[in-house]
């Protein structure tokens, strides 16, 4: 097995140990901040109407795909690692489709979306994979095609950081890596795959956090 299949593969098994977990403690977007709040919205604004699909990549319980496609209006399916996140996703969401796969290689044809949103997921994936990461959003994404990325960043003038986490939520036994990237170095990398990107919103620490977030808006020419 490949380094970067080993380290999925701890990746889906962490995520399988603390769904019922993760699911009762993380809160809808509804509850999220205000400004984070509105970049969903702008992002589900874009996305209104449109006649394809939209991908949640790393969809976790499905929470956010619900709100997309509530707020949108359009139709919305869920993709994630964890075998166990999909399945509480499909309980709590019928009505929404969801699928096991990894954003290293999307089940999804080429061209085949309006848009992929990929909400706090993407900083499990080390550095070295986000340009195959990347490659994989655009490819999926029909011309014109709208990504938004959000998750937690690192500083402007650093070279990034990497936790490794044990255990989380209740001391769960996990083994994954979070990835921390200066927010010039994500929009390099969205650059170099392709994307023309529209907007960036970095936020400090909210009270009690110690992380900042990072909010990128772009679209495949």
């Amino acid at each position: 097995m490949s380094d970067a299949s080993s380290y999925l593969a701890a990746v889906r098994g962490s995520y399988d140990t603390v769904a019922d977990a993760y699911a009762e403690v993380v809160p809808p977007p509804s509850a999220l901040d205000p400004l984070s709040r509105a970049m969903l919205g702008a992002f589900a604004e874009e996305m209104g109407g449109a006649q394809a699909p939209v991908a949640d990549v790393g969809c976790g319980p499905g929470k956010v795909a619900a709100y997309l496609a509530e707020r949108a209006g359009v139709d919305v399916v869920g993709i994630d690692l964890s075998p166990r996140m999909v399945t509480l996703a499909r309980r709590a969401h019928p009505e929404l489709a969801f699928v096991v796969g990894s954003m290293t290689a999307l089940p999804v044809l080429d061209a085949a979306l309006a848009g992929v949103l990929a909400y706090y997921s993407t900083h499990h994936m080390p550095p070295e994979l986000l340009p195959t990461v990347y490659a994989e959003f655009r490819r999926v994404l029909a011309p014109g095609g709208r990504l938004m990325i959000a998750g937690h960043v690192g500083e402007d003038d650093g070279e990034g950081e990497c936790r490794h986490r044990t255990e989380a939520y209740g001391g769960l036994p996990v083994s994954y890596d979070s990835h921390f990237l200066p927010p010039g170095r994500i929009v390099r990398l969205l650059e170099e795959a392709g994307f023309v990107v529209t907007a960036r919103l970095t936020q400090e620490p909210a009270p009690g956090q110690t992380r900042r977030y990072g909010t990128f808006l772009a679209v495949s020419p």
